[in-house]
């Protein structure tokens, strides 16, 4: 079992950080003194659940955080300066900030420190998150002690609804669509114009409209999911952000 440090202080280390090339020393007073932090830390950079879930939701619920007192988010794992800065730019995860915690020092002092010898490892970091304020722990979601690597509590989502349960999150937003197409540009007009954060699922090389009336028993493009839900098209879009701000208003 590990141990939940609430009401404790985070430890005292220097991290050995990179930044222009050079080495930047990064003191535990620097990045929580006086600051709300969120910190979440995991076994490894580019391992998989770290890069393709852990990683990018805190990313793109940064400015959700921000707008609800959190000065910071920070990533901390067991590698050196240099992975984690070429990992940083691999994940395009310029709203968080990556500490090296090489030596483990930071996360021995969690009392966070495992062995994964099993998959040639050493000693690296158990999942967990927390939320500190001026350098108290007023928070942490640790994942269960169980074999393997879970992933059930240190999620951005369960973060972010313990600091404010009503924060509005942004909405997850697909758009199927095919080049010079004047609906899909209408469509993708629209969600920039409101400010919608949206992926883009271009209709070419492999990918033919096979794959969206697979979806949405539909043969015409564009077609729009939201949260998981099927919108339709550029009108069913048009309609929906006019509700959206009604909502809004």
């Amino acid at each position: 079992m590990f141990e939940n440090r609430e009401g404790q202080r985070v430890p005292n280390v220097t991290f050995k950080t990179r930044r222009n090339n050079d080495w930047l020393d990064v003191t535990s007073d620097t990045i929580f003194k006086g600051r709300s932090v969120v910190v979440f830390s995991l076994p490894g950079a580019f391992t998989p659940t770290c890069s393709s879930s852990h990683v990018p939701r805190f990313n793109e619920l940064a400015p959700v955080f921000q707008e609800n007192g959190i000065d910071e988010i920070v990533c901390v794992s067991v590698n050196d300066a240099f992975v984690m800065n070429e990992w940083q730019k691999d994940q395009h995860a310029d709203s968080i900030r990556f500490i090296p915690d090489g030596n483990g020092e930071f996360t021995d002092g969690m009392s966070m420190l495992v062995k994964k010898n099993d998959l040639g490892f050493g000693l690296r970091s158990w999942r967990y998150a927390m939320l500190v304020r001026d350098g108290v722990v007023e928070k942490m979601f640790i994942e269960p002690d169980v074999p393997g690597d879970p992933y059930e509590v240190s999620d951005a989502d369960t973060m972010l609804d313990y600091i404010n349960p009503q924060a509005k999150k942004p909405d997850d937003i697909v758009v199927f669509s095919k080049p010079d197409c004047p609906y899909c540009a209408r469509a993708k007009g629209m969600l920039h114009e409101y400010g919608y954060d949206f992926e883009e699922i271009p209709l070419t090389g492999e990918l033919s409209i096979r794959a969206v009336r697979a979806a949405t028993a539909q043969e015409t493009v564009p077609q729009i999911f939201v949260n998981g839900e099927y919108l339709g098209d550029s009108e069913a879009l048009a309609g929906w952000v006019q509700q959206q701000n009604r909502d809004a208003a």
